[in-house]
């Protein structure tokens, strides 16, 4: 089989480069990413390989690229992306590279600095005007200001009960200060600044406080706010003046300040010299406004020319990074002038990498080819397989269960199929599958502009990652939804229904446990595609009909989809030769399964054919038996109840003898799964003498997994498992499958539950919201129904698309991984990991947008 269906062979290959020729080698390898690579020297330290100073270059590279990507962001400035990747840079090159970025770095260093130290000159400025402004009021309200102060200077004692209170200071008059009972003149002075507005309150405490009240504080607000040079914040300030006497609280007040991160400017006492330095001021706020322009023209010029080559330079400096990192894992010769290299490789593309490896050569000018040899190994080989766009989700879908073992075979195509289908059956309406397809379809069409946009919405890159899904769900949901003849809780009556009324139409739809007689109202030819719309005004009949009809078909599809898995096994014990597997556990698996389960899904069909309402005893529709009741009669050896009269025990003639024949065939089934492969595996080791050691897979000595035989890999001779391990691994499988066979078929009820459980939801949307609107009457219930189906409309997409659509989803992931892969997928393998630069760019990208 091909790729799509088995993983691709691979070969471990050893890799010869002359040192010159090695790095475009591998850049060559690492456009081409159909290369892994494995590390030579696991023991060897990062930090003493041979290239770690190279690495170290290139990651300085990138935090200067990140710095610069940063101050674009933060100017909001675009970066150009035209989608191509320039070729990794030669080694010559990395000199130019980190020379420019050293002096884009330093000039936007440089000017960053600058323009710092402007705004902070700016803002000290600004708050030196307010300040002017402010205190030019409060000494324009004392009429004279401070030198009238001394004049009326009385004693102003603060009670120990106020200043605890830190009770808020009004305008006192400061007076003298009595020490040993002499009188002592101090100069009123005063300080001004400003500080922050939320430190305003505890500030004022505290110089009442530390000062025992003999200061004497103003404050105002500064209307505006002013911008914090160092991190671009807008900040609310307050101005303050503060007058005290003497030098002892002037160095407190100044402390105080300092403690709370005030800022304290020189405030003249004249009027005359603070309008002169008002003026001053004014004049060189103006000065900085200009220079500060200049200098935020100039930073967004070097930002935006850095901006049209960002996204290349990074892509440059990875490829770079990736192709040392790379060449860290091979070894040198002893002559110092080969690199030897161990990688895996896709078997089909050996003759394309030995182009690459040429062009390498050409490329670097060396006279010396690369020597690609294949190794032979008893490694299990990494496994790989191939997706385009429209498989890569359900491949994704498949290794997030596990990765598939070195060739075992891919559930991903048949899930291409089943995956949607099984969703339909539990989602089927038309209306929902038509606007899940329609999104789906519109995530198709513009996929190139939408992929583009790199956004690090994870929800959303989910949606559109899985966007092949999501429009094959939606069409698939559309044709069940055809079969139930159900969209949004509605039918459609397209072919005309095929009963006929006998009564008055009247009389049937006003009594609801009057019901249609098949005999005579019905015309006998069934509705050409799907369900006959009379059923959606069956009334409490709808959703017995629908019941039984939902669950036989969800234990049809259940029986034949692990049927289906069981017969995939079958291709690996035949791919891998495995024969004790092959007759021991697939034959026996099969014959449990058929005998039971797919017989139960014939009996459902016998009865289908045989059994109608038209039809007279014993075939009539009163004599038709429960499946479930046969079955269980079938299983425990009961004999039928008695018939009613006129009908039969049995569908078929030999009914009994088959069942009891079936079921004690199924029972031989179970030892022979059971003791079969452990005892053939105990006499060949007998036969061949060979001695136990532990830890090895039964497989490999029973003609599993044989990397060196004639598909591919290493050979029989591993490790072997003890033969105790060996009964108890068998066992444990042989009891799983046995009880599985029972709860997996239950299991897929969950198609049968789900589907009705949609149907009902959007039958009640309908009757107890949409119909409120339909029944209004005139223009006023124009208006209502408007409201009233936008109403429907969200509850429509919210819950039953994408609630119901998101459950739906999940229950078949389970089906699939559970039900249907545990018949023949192991998924024991590791995934293959090329070095390819659209993967190392991709990942590096959504790590930088982080």
């Amino acid at each position: 089989m091909g790729s799509l269906f088995r993983s691709e062979e691979m070969a471990l290959c050893q890799l010869f480069l002359q040192s010159e020729a090695a790095y475009a080698c591998v850049s060559e390898l690492g456009e081409l990413g159909l290369v892994q690579f494995r590390d030579l020297n696991p023991d060897v330290n990062a930090f003493q390989r041979k290239f770690v100073n190279e690495v170290r270059r290139c990651d300085e590279m990138e935090r200067k690229l990140r710095y610069l990507e940063k101050e674009i962001k933060k100017d909001g400035i675009p970066m150009l992306d035209t989608g191509e990747s320039p070729e990794a840079p030669q080694p010559r090159e990395m000199i130019d590279l980190e020379a420019t970025f050293e002096k884009l770095e330093n000039e936007l260093r440089e000017v960053n600095q600058n323009a710092e130290a402007l705004k902070r000159n700016f803002l000290e400025l600004t708050e030196l005007k307010h300040i002017l402004r402010k205190t030019q009021v409060f000494f324009d309200e004392q009429e004279g200001g401070v030198n009238q102060t001394t004049e009326s200077m009385t004693r102003a004692l603060i009670t120990d009960e106020a200043r605890t209170a830190g009770a808020s200071m009004g305008p006192v008059q400061l007076g003298y200060m009595e020490k040993s009972n002499e009188r002592e003149d101090y100069l009123p002075c005063f300080v001004a600044g400003v500080i922050l507005r939320e430190r305003l309150p505890a500030f004022e405490r505290m110089l009442w406080r530390a000062c025992r009240g003999n200061v004497f504080l103003r404050q105002a607000m500064i209307e505006t706010p002013l911008e914090d040079p160092t991190n671009g914040d807008q900040v609310h300030k307050s101005v303050f003046i503060i007058f005290f006497q003497g030098d002892q609280l002037k160095t407190r007040v100044k402390k105080i300040c300092e403690g709370f991160r005030a800022t304290l400017y020189p405030c003249p006492e004249a009027p005359a010299d603070r309008r002169e330095m008002a003026m001053g001021v004014m004049t060189r706020i103006e000065d900085l406004n200009t220079v500060l322009g200049q200098t935020q023209d100039h930073r967004h010029r070097v930002l935006v020319a850095a901006a049209k080559n960002l996204k290349n330079w990074f892509v440059k400096v990875r490829k770079i990074k990736a192709i040392y990192h790379t060449l860290n894992l091979f070894n040198l010769d002893v002559t110092q002038k080969c690199l030897i290299a161990e990688c895996w490789v896709p078997l089909l593309d050996i003759e394309t990498i030995q182009l690459a490896l040429r062009r390498g050569t050409e490329r670097s000018g060396s006279s010396v080819p690369p020597i690609l040899n294949r190794m032979q190994t008893f490694e299990n080989p990494p496994t790989y397989n191939r997706t385009n766009k429209f498989t890569k989700a359900f491949q994704a879908l498949i290794d997030a269960y596990g990765v598939a073992s070195y060739r075992e075979m891919n559930p991903a195509p048949y899930t291409i199929i089943t995956f949607p289908f099984l969703f339909a059956v539990m989602f089927g309406d038309l209306g929902h599958g038509a606007i899940m397809a329609l999104f789906g379809l519109w995530m198709i069409r513009k996929e190139k502009g939408l992929a583009a946009q790199k956004t690090d919405n994870e929800i959303w890159n989910i949606f559109f990652g899985g966007r092949y899904i999501i429009f094959l769900m939606g069409v698939f949901s559309m044709y069940t939804g055809m079969i139930y003849n159900d969209i949004f809780s509605k039918s459609l009556n397209i072919f005309g229904s095929h009963w006929q009324m006998s009564y008055n139409k009247s009389t049937v739809m006003e009594n609801k446990y009057l019901q249609l007689s098949p005999k005579e109202d019905y015309e006998g030819s069934p509705y050409p595609f799907g369900m006959d719309p009379i059923w959606q005004v069956a009334g409490s009949n709808k959703i017995i009909f629908h019941n039984a009809y939902k669950m036989k078909i969800s234990i049809i599809f259940g029986v034949i989809h692990m049927v289906f898995g069981v017969v995939m096994s079958w291709h690996n014990h035949t791919y891998f030769r495995n024969r004790i597997s092959l007759i021991y556990e697939f034959i026996p698996q099969l014959m449990f399964l058929l005998l039971l389960f797919f017989y139960m899904v014939l009996l459902m069909f016998i009865k289908w054919i045989k059994f109608a309402a038209t039809n007279e005893k014993p075939y009539s529709e009163a004599c038709a038996p429960s499946i479930l009741i046969t079955f269980i009669d079938m299983v425990l050896f009961n004999t039928p109840k008695p018939a009613p009269s006129g009908c039969g025990v049995y569908m078929f003639w030999g009914q009994h003898f088959v069942q009891v024949l079936f079921v004690l065939l199924a029972l031989g089934c179970i030892p022979i799964m059971l003791f079969a492969k452990p005892m053939l595996i105990m006499q060949a080791r007998k036969l061949a003498n060979v001695q136990p050691i532990a830890g090895a897979s039964s497989d490999a000595e029973t003609g599993g997994v044989s990397n060196g035989g004639p598909h591919g890999g290493g050979g029989p001779h591993e490790e072997e498992e003890e033969m105790s391990e060996i009964f108890i691994h068998q066992s444990i499988h042989t009891i799983e499958y046995v009880l599985g066979s029972v709860s997996h078929t239950a299991s897929y009820l969950r198609l049968w539950a789900l589907s009705l459980a949609h149907a009902q939801l959007a039958e009640v949307l309908w009757t107890m919201v949409l119909s409120i609107g339909l029944k209004q009457e005139g223009w006023f219930g124009g208006v209502i129904l408007t409201c009233v189906f936008g109403f429907w409309a969200i509850l429509t997409v919210g819950i039953l698309v994408l609630m119901e659509g998101l459950s739906a989803f999940l229950h078949t992931l389970r089906l699939h991984w559970v039900e249907f892969q545990s018949k023949f997928y192991k998924g024991q393998g590791y995934a293959f990991q090329p070095f390819s630069f659209d993967a190392i760019i991709e990942n590096g990208s959504a790590a930088v947008e982080e």
